[in-house]
């Protein structure tokens, strides 16, 4: 089914094509003129410990350096330590293994047979180094341990990229003689042999074929399979326990998400899938139509992210998984490309342009584009997007055509071991930009993976005194979607003890209501918290507040048997203050606005305020991208058994929101006093009157 275009006859057939491989060639050109081209004869260590103590941003890397004992933080740190060293060796060792590949491309592409020299070098001093490596001696007990890295995962990407180069160089008439014959095929022993006991321990001793590893082992082999010409295994790894079809069939749900919900390790499992399609074909078996047991399948997975991201292509971080990082900008740019040639699936070339973007990329400029891209027109503007539910990962995202508003909500499974406490989750986008996105994941070797980024607390949602909701799964209620509104109804009773939470959504082509109902079933009241994280600064009327005024966040910690809470305090930097009401009976109305950075839109924010209501701005950390450049929530809480968070948006102009009854509500548009709308809340859930 690939559509894959020889490298030589797309730079005949597309300009573009021509211009990045002398771009690509260009850098080559540099790295062998810095003379960093050396292959490390000490191994990797675990990427994920490359981060800033101090700020927990991503330590820089810069592919040029032979060596280096000092690892920089964006802002002036100097680290040193073995960690991190071990984790700078991954990223030396990958981006060796990707100049294998890019020279191998610009051979293929170009003729000049110095890049194939250049491949082909790199290639045989790393099979010569691989016996030398010892399987990781410093790796974590959990691990499952590499030579290379500290993990074998790490070590089966690294490998695909490396015989995919050699391969592509077998396939332009390049030879090795006997001497490197053998050290490849030593190397290519190794590595068989590891992967394949790798599999069997995660397969038959701890049952876990489904674990997003196993694509990895399956795609590594098939890589060593197809540079070895041995197609009964390879047929036997397609077709047999944990192999493609069964973890397909199991790693996957039948709406085509990824087990694990994380739009992260979805794109991940999703490229060792098409790197074992690519090997498969090369035995003329076609992968690219395969279905999993329930319908899964590599189409269904990219479509799914066609119309998961934002109108800018943008991803979101739902559960672990970085927000923005040059390394999954290139395995997103990798994954569009082949979804837009093989599939022609228009949506992604939107995901494409924006993860070029990310790589400070114009176009087609990226070995990503050279290997994969089928010519298709970036350009083109996709057809709109309606809504979309996913039952079985638990997402849904809300869009009206003509509605410059979306939402996506999360309402399904915890995620295991990358779940986040966050069930209910709520992300608000505007057709230019997210206002409330996932924050994303920083790097496993920081400590705010634990302390804020996995936390209720850190999301759009309710959290209870302080505390985060126990992993869970909540459930939707009430899903419908028309041309004229959407309207989802999630809810939660599992989170807290003896809590039911129903969050309420409805987007009309005007504007889009959150009713979020909290209750308690015990006599004691609690802090009920509410919480939205902008990304752009909130304009509203405040009133300053005690300096030392904070709020305790309590974050679960276990050592052996026994959790215990430890407390952080977040400031409070102010009050907001709603209009007419509160002080009284009665409701009053907060107003507020968000400037958009990258357009001149501005979205209207309202909120009732019931007596009894505060509503506060909370300094957090930042985004998982740096979060020393702290951003500020909003806090809507009441000490209370029962609340209700009454918040509605719309783009372009205020609107009035008033309550006419504890169930009933009015909206009214600025400036058209006659068209209020009425909300009722039923036991059927919301009604628009």
């Amino acid at each position: 089914m690939s559509t894959a275009i020889p490298l030589a006859a797309k730079v005949e057939t597309l300009t573009w094509a021509g211009q990045t491989a002398h771009r690509l060639k260009e850098e080559i050109d540099r790295l062998q003129q810095a003379g960093s081209l050396v292959v490390p004869k000490e191994p990797g260590g675990w990427w994920h410990q490359y981060v800033c103590p101090h700020h927990h941003t991503e330590l820089t890397f810069d592919e040029s350096f032979v060596d280096t004992s000092e690892f920089l933080c964006p802002h002036g740190c100097v680290i040193t330590g073995d960690a991190y060293r071990g984790a700078w060796l991954v990223f030396k060792q990958q981006s060796l293994a990707r100049v294998a590949l890019q020279s191998a491309a610009v051979y293929a592409a170009l003729g000049d047979v110095s890049y194939a020299q250049i491949s082909k070098r790199l290639l045989v001093e790393y099979a010569e180094q691989f016996p030398h490596y010892p399987v990781h001696p410093e790796a974590q007990s959990w691990m499952l341990k590499g030579r290379a890295f500290h993990q074998a995962l790490t070590e089966a990407i690294w490998s695909t990229t490396l015989i995919r180069a050699y391969l592509l160089l077998r396939d332009g008439g390049i030879t090795f003689d006997a001497k490197e014959q053998v050290a490849i095929d030593v190397f290519l022993g190794l590595l068989a042999g590891s992967m394949e006991e790798y599999r069997h321990i995660l397969i038959h001793e701890r049952n876990n074929a489904e674990n997003n590893y196993t694509a990895w082992l399956n795609a590594s082999l098939s890589c060593v399979y197809a540079a070895r010409g041995e197609q009964a295994l390879l047929e036997a790894l397609i077709e047999g326990q944990g192999g493609f079809i069964h973890h397909l069939s199991i790693g996957v749900k039948a709406d085509q998400f990824e087990f694990e919900g994380s739009t992260y390790y979805h794109v991940f499992v999703l490229r060792a899938y098409l790197i074992a399609a690519e090997m498969a074909q090369r035995f003329g078996i076609d992968l690219y139509a395969t279905t999993g047991a329930e319908g899964q399948s590599m189409r269904g997975m990219l479509e799914a992210l066609a119309d998961l991201a934002d109108d800018q292509g943008a991803l979101p971080a739902l559960h672990d998984g970085p927000l923005e990082r040059v390394p999954y900008a290139r395995e997103i740019a990798e994954i569009a490309e082949q979804g837009l040639a093989i599939y022609g699936i228009a949506g992604l070339a939107p995901v494409a342009r924006e993860a070029y973007q990310q790589l400070g990329a114009a176009g087609n400029e990226q070995l990503e584009a050279l290997l994969y891209g089928g010519g298709a027109d970036r350009a083109a503007t996709s057809e709109p997007r309606g809504s979309r539910l996913w039952p079985d990962a638990g997402f849904v995202i809300g869009r009206i055509a003509g509605s410059p508003l979306s939402f996506l909500a999360d309402f399904g499974e915890h995620g295991g071991s990358h779940g986040h406490y966050d069930k209910l989750h709520l992300t608000l986008m505007h057709q230019d930009q997210t206002l409330t996105p996932d924050l994303g994941m920083v790097p496993y070797g920081s400590s705010m993976r634990r302390s804020w980024f996995a936390e209720t607390a850190s999301h759009n949602t309710v959290s209870l005194a302080g505390q985060s909701q126990a992993p869970h799964e909540g459930r939707l209620k009430h899903y419908e979607s028309t041309a004229a509104s959407v309207y989802a109804w999630l809810q939660s009773t599992e989170g807290y003890e003896g809590c039911t939470m129903n969050r309420h959504l409805l987007l009309t082509e005007d504007w889009m209501l959150d009713w979020f109902q909290v209750e308690l079933s015990g006599d004691q009241p609690q802090s009920i918290e509410w919480w939205m994280h902008p990304v752009v600064a909130v304009e509203a009327l405040q009133q300053p507040l005690n300096p030392e005024a904070s709020y305790q966040l309590l974050v679960a910690e276990k050592v052996g048997d026994v959790t215990t809470l430890k407390e952080q305090q977040l400031p409070i930097t102010s009050r907001f203050v709603p209009t007419g009401g509160v002080a009284g009976n009665e409701a009053g109305e907060l107003q507020a606005s968000y400037n958009l950075t990258n357009s001149d839109a501005v979205i209207f924010h309202s909120a009732l305020v019931q007596p009894g209501d505060e509503i506060v701005a909370v300094q957090t950390p930042g985004d998982a991208v740096d979060p020393s450049r702290s951003l500020t929530a909003m806090l809507h809480r009441r000490m209370d058994r029962k609340a209700d968070f009454i918040h509605v948006y719309r783009a372009g102009s205020p609107v009035q929101l008033s309550q006419i009854t504890n169930n009933e509500i009015s909206v009214t548009v600025a400036n058209v006093p006659n068209d209020a709308v009425r909300v009722k809340m039923t036991d059927k859930g919301l009604q628009i009157l």
